[in-house]
């Protein structure tokens, strides 16, 4: 059985503790700039380096933070195309629909929600022959599908993301 990843909704573990300012000062740092060297986070939060390095296992510990990654940018590593595909599916299976999906290659992300369709996914191919069969032949096949819509990305730009710095409110 596929245990759930840590900080994603639905898992069963327990709640993290509250961010204090200093929490969210660092982990907007760490947005930022996420190689920045311990010293330099600890300098720029006016902290010492023993309370970053404590602060960042805890924020690890309890899934706030569930890593550390690169951003890349699809169109230029070779997923030129995008779309965005709602899903109706049959109520009781969306367990098996969501793994299913997690495992399919080209899905970027999963998204149940509460609207005239059950999930939304987030798919990148290389070209729409790619997203076709990903469509036709993955999506529509997992069990519990109903239906599914296709709209697809003409351009995509990120926004600044959460204001972590200012707390919560």
């Amino acid at each position: 059985m596929a245990q759930e990843r840590p900080g994603v909704s639905g898992s069963a573990e327990r709640p993290a503790r509250p961010l204090d300012a200093a929490d969210r000062r660092m982990l907007a740092a760490l947005i930022q700039d996420g190689r920045i060297s311990m010293r330099a986070l600890a300098a720029r939060l006016h902290l010492s380096r023993a309370n970053v390095y404590a602060r960042l296992e805890r924020l690890l510990a309890d899934g706030v933070i569930e890593g550390f990654t690169t951003r890349i940018r699809p169109e230029r590593a070779g997923l030129g195309t995008s779309a965005y595909v709602s899903l109706s599916i049959e109520q009781d299976a969306w367990r098996e629909v969501r793994r299913a999906l997690t495992a399919t290659p080209y899905v970027d992300h999963v998204a149940l929600v509460g609207a005239e369709f059950d999930v939304l996914v987030l798919v990148r191919t290389p070209d729409n022959a790619t997203l076709r069969e990903v469509v036709l032949g993955n999506l529509q096949g997992v069990a519990g599908v109903k239906a599914t819509r296709t709209w697809l990305v003409f351009a995509e730009d990120r926004g600044p993301g959460p204001r972590w710095d200012a707390g919560p409110g």
